[in-house]
């Protein structure tokens, strides 16, 4: 068991551990990191390999430091500032230019970088001790459920990361708004922990991206992400239907009223608040995913806030 309570001294280890080339996991805000140095193109590449993460779909850097902007970007503009000082830290990241010092396994080759600073206390102290940036996907293998729990990535990834910080729950629960500012207006690449609402309220209207599986410009845009591997179906309304001949699992918004049909059901919030409901996403579908169902039913959420961000994982964990 690589999991380890993040005293000063596991800080201290695990930013040796990136500096030399190794893999951290540590908590986020949103979901839990498998970390590497940024600037260490071998190091990334031990991110792809532990992962089984295909090499076209780019990692997203992380920062101590607003400032660091300018070492690895290029034409950082008003706009990106803005973004910055109110959402950061926290959980947005910002696509810009890239510069030189970014190397091409973390972009995939593309002149764009993903960057985000992260709000949890055990990454900023593991920022600041490893003294680089931090180039950090979700810590699962590719395509499956992210984990927020330091327990999550041990049954996933175990013996491929060489620690795990353990900072219990992730508040957020679900990742980070992706903004692209390189088109000159920002372009919403994935929704995620900051509101498109509260994002507007920044820099006036929001393109949401209609991106192409062909060319993926950020993580978490495929067409088939954050999936259990028992078969998931969202249900056309709040109504559940009774499963006839299956044991099924309920992924419910509120409590239900029928729950008794179900064989296992889980309550993202009971009071229907969808930042609550956002929180709980990834654990609930731990346990639903664990508990040998046939199919999982789960019940929409309405697309206000976080609840865009919650259906845009439902819908890509949702197989056809």
């Amino acid at each position: 068991m690589r999991i380890t309570d993040p005293t000063d001294e596991a800080i201290r280890a695990a930013a040796t551990i990136i500096r030399g080339g190794g893999l951290v996991a540590f908590p986020t805000e949103t979901v839990y990191g498998l970390g590497a140095d940024a600037l260490n193109p071998i190091a990334c590449a031990r991110i792809f390999e532990a992962k089984n993460r295909p090499r076209f779909d780019p990692l997203i850097v992380h920062i101590a430091q607003i400032d660091q902007l300018d070492d690895l970007c290029t034409a950082v503009d008003a706009m990106a500032r803005n973004l910055a000082e109110r959402f950061w830290p926290g959980p947005l990241t910002l696509v810009l230019g890239k510069s030189d010092l970014v190397p091409e396994i973390v972009t995939a080759g593309l002149d764009t970088v993903a960057v985000r600073m992260p709000a949890h206390a055990v990454a900023s102290r593991l920022l600041e001790g490893a003294d680089t940036p931090i180039a950090a996907p979700s810590a699962n293998p590719f395509g499956y459920i992210s984990p927020t729990t330091a327990q999550h990535v041990d049954e996933q990834l175990g013996e491929r990361v060489d620690m795990i910080l353990d900072g219990g729950q992730c508040p957020v629960g679900v990742e980070s708004s992706i903004v692209d500012l390189t088109a000159g207006r920002p372009v919403l690449l994935r929704a995620g922990g900051v509101s498109v609402e509260d994002i507007e309220a920044v820099v006036g209207s929001v393109e949401v991206s209609a991106a192409s599986p062909e060319r993926v410009l950020a993580p978490g845009q495929l067409r088939n992400h954050y999936s259990p591997r028992t078969r998931l179906v969202i249900l056309a309304s709040h109504h559940s239907c009774a499963p006839v001949n299956e044991r099924a699992g309920l992924l419910a918004f509120r409590t239900p009223a029928d729950a008794e049909h179900f064989s296992l059901v889980e309550v993202l919030s009971p009071a229907g608040d969808v930042r609550e409901a956002a929180a709980n996403l990834f654990s609930c579908l731990h346990r639903l995913d664990r508990a040998g169902l046939e199919i999982i039913y789960a019940e929409p959420v309405p697309e206000s806030g976080l609840g865009r961000a919650i259906m845009d994982r439902l819908r890509r964990a949702a197989r056809d």
